[in-house]
């Protein structure tokens, strides 16, 4: 059985999933609980609107015997928008990245990386890829580093605001 990575982007019907996978990804990295409804509409709310944020998909795709192809998705990324005036022009920000653990150390990022990477290149406009990442979460840092990413030494910091449920 044949295996190999394919990237789509997110469809309305992948609503749960990502918003599964977001939850998961925040537990994981931040130990932060959030609330699966406000992570539902803030995804649904993602996917419907590309100004918001553009979600992909890896998929991984096996053919069993040369017959059908079974197709899983196995990791995400959320690319956001960031106008630079500095340089005329936008960065893209890789944003909730999350692959499965069974899936982790098998590309699957990296493929995720390169199609957007791709995707940014062809696109005028586009000054480059930027993400965050957690200090320690060393295993992050040297997979990024490893895709030709620098540290761009910046802090981030914010000011949240509670909101009100709609």
């Amino acid at each position: 059985m044949a295996t190999h990575l394919r990237i789509r982007e997110a469809h309305a019907r992948d609503r749960d999933l990502l918003a599964e996978w977001a939850i998961a990804m925040a537990w994981e990295t931040e130990h932060k609980k959030l609330d699966p409804d406000t992570v539902r509409r803030g995804v649904a709310a993602g996917i419907a609107d590309p100004a918001k944020a553009r979600y992909f998909i890896a998929m991984d795709e096996a053919d069993v015997a040369g017959r059908e192809t079974i197709a899983a998705p196995v990791g995400t990324l959320m690319l956001t928008r960031e106008w630079s005036d500095w340089r005329d022009g936008e960065w893209w920000w890789i944003q909730s990245v999350y692959v499965p653990s069974a899936h982790r150390r098998k590309g699957v990022f990296a493929a995720l990386y390169r199609h957007v990477e791709k995707l940014a290149r062809d696109s005028a406009g586009i000054i480059g890829l930027r993400l965050y990442v957690e200090r320690e979460n060393d295993n992050a840092r040297k997979t990024y580093a490893s895709l030709g990413m620098v540290d761009a030494g910046y802090a981030i910091f914010e000011a949240e605001f509670e909101r009100t449920k709609p």
